[in-house]
């Protein structure tokens, strides 16, 4: 069961999500927060696929020991039948599929010893703690989770009826705050990833029951080098998507 709604006003509670493996990234945003200086941080998944650092950045996460969860780009890495049943639910993404499970899942996993997938394969899908709901995506489903445009209902559908006041999710890398009666619904974005436009890292911090979005400036030139002298197998590609702050879809076949 929820704790109290009212806790809510007692807390700051911040949520980082979708680091991807960007070491330059994250440690901006444990600048920021050091600054900020919330009673809580949360990370909502997706922590080591699809950056040049995916072993450091799990080591940096449990340093920092904040509670966590599961996201699909780490379940991958242990469920490679997962890619099935997605290709299934949406064929269009066959080709990013591809490049996910042929090339940038394993890549990672050739990085990431026993321990660390042992840590991320043991993180829960969803954390209710102090009135906020976080979940990496929807609840019960890692890998599909409403966008920016959606309705007030559908965010109601999927987020509410959890006697949580505020429900925070990540996945997207697109950030926004909706308020609903009674609920706050808010997408952290991606500290690492970042597909709305702007580069800078994301994250959400929960005040007084109300979700705001944060952004801090990471060295997205440190970042260049990391992909450069990692041999991440599609650097040009990911170099663009962070400097573009859009999502683009490579091919299989690149690099």
């Amino acid at each position: 069961m929820a704790l109290p709604l009212d806790i809510l006003r007692d807390v700051r509670i911040a949520v980082v999500s979708d680091v991807h493996g960007n070491l330059a990234a994250l440690e901006a945003v444990v600048a920021d927060l050091r600054l900020m200086a919330p009673d809580l941080v949360l990370q909502a998944g997706d922590a080591a696929v699809l950056g040049a650092h995916p072993a450091e950045t799990v080591d940096r996460l449990r340093e920092l020991a904040w509670p966590a969860l599961v996201g699909n780009t780490d379940q991958m890495l242990w469920e490679p039948a997962a890619r099935a049943e997605q290709e299934q639910r949406a064929p269009r993404l066959g080709s990013w599929l591809a490049v996910l499970f042929d090339v940038l899942g394993p890549w990672a996993a050739e990085r990431l010893g026993d321990e660390q997938v042992a840590w991320l394969r043991s993180q829960p899908e969803e954390r209710h703690i102090a009135g906020v709901r976080l979940v990496h995506a929807s609840p019960g489903d890692l890998w599909r989770a409403p966008m920016p445009e959606a309705a007030d209902a559908e965010l109601a559908a999927a987020y509410g009826g959890a006697e949580a006041a505020v429900a925070v999710y990540g996945h997207i890398h697109r950030p926004f705050v909706r308020e609903l009666p009674g609920l706050s619904v808010a997408n952290c974005g991606s500290v690492g990833l970042p597909w709305d436009g702007d580069p800078r890292a994301a994250y959400a911090l929960v005040d007084d029951g109300r979700p705001a979005i944060r952004r801090v400036e990471y060295d997205l030139e440190r970042s260049r080098r990391d992909l450069a002298a990692s041999g991440f197998p599609l650097p040009a590609w990911l170099e663009a998507v962070q400097r573009e702050a859009r999502f683009t879809r490579p091919q299989p076949s690149t690099g």
